[in-house]
């Protein structure tokens, strides 16, 4: 499977943060039946790693990755996990080097022509513009794209509302956001939420990109 052209046919992967991995499978349910086949789950809880193995073992369609891993040690618990891709808010050279050499697909954070240019040096292609809308946006993008022949996935600031126009920039393959999975859907069991908004992401990125 081609991890990078998976996400850029589903073109939108939410960002999850899930207090427990009780929620993992409910959750996905919500995500799949709203005509998402992605999710990226976050370090930001002790519950991502269990919630990563959860998922790989029992929703085998569903494309898994971590997101948010800021060290090795999470690195390491996002693979014995299973994760069929790792997302880093930032540019960690020991990360991106230990998950090249797993030949694990790495996408790690950058906002800077510099930090652009490191990424290239170490031969990946598809980097996380994070946070998007801080940091410049569609013009920043843009701009880069008119220098670099690298492609992104802009998280941080996106909605339903921002998200064609950066999914219409030809050096973005997708959007990461977490407006569909909020963690207070989340907490207070509002699946069906979840799957009526991502219903509705789906529907609006089909009439966009016939």
């Amino acid at each position: 499977m081609d991890i990078f052209k998976r996400i850029e046919e589903e073109k939108i992967v939410p960002v999850i943060k899930l207090e427990n991995k009780e929620s993992a499978l409910p959750l996905a349910d919500a995500l799949l039946a709203g005509g998402i086949g992605v999710a990226e789950v976050t370090f930001r809880t002790d519950a991502a790693a269990g919630a990563i193995e959860l998922l790989r073992r029992e929703r085998p369609d569903m494309l898994v990755g971590a997101g948010t891993v800021l060290n090795m040690d999470q690195l390491s618990a996002a693979i014995d996990a299973g994760a069929q891709f790792v997302v880093a808010p930032g540019f960690n050279p020991r990360i991106v080097e230990a998950c090249l050499s797993q030949r694990v697909p790495m996408v790690p954070g950058v906002n800077s022509p510099s930090q652009v240019e490191a990424a290239m040096e170490m031969g990946l292609e598809i980097l996380k513009f994070f946070p998007a809308e801080l940091s410049g946006g569609i013009p920043m993008l843009k701009t880069l794209g008119s220098v670099y022949p690298v492609k992104f996935m802009p998280t941080g600031g996106l909605n339903e509302s921002n998200m064609i126009d950066y999914l219409q920039l030809a050096n973005v393959i997708a959007c990461g956001g977490s407006w569909m999975v909020k963690p207070d859907f989340i907490a207070k069991g509002e699946f069906e939420t979840i799957t009526k908004i991502s219903l509705a992401v789906r529907e609006t990125l089909n009439r966009a990109f016939k």
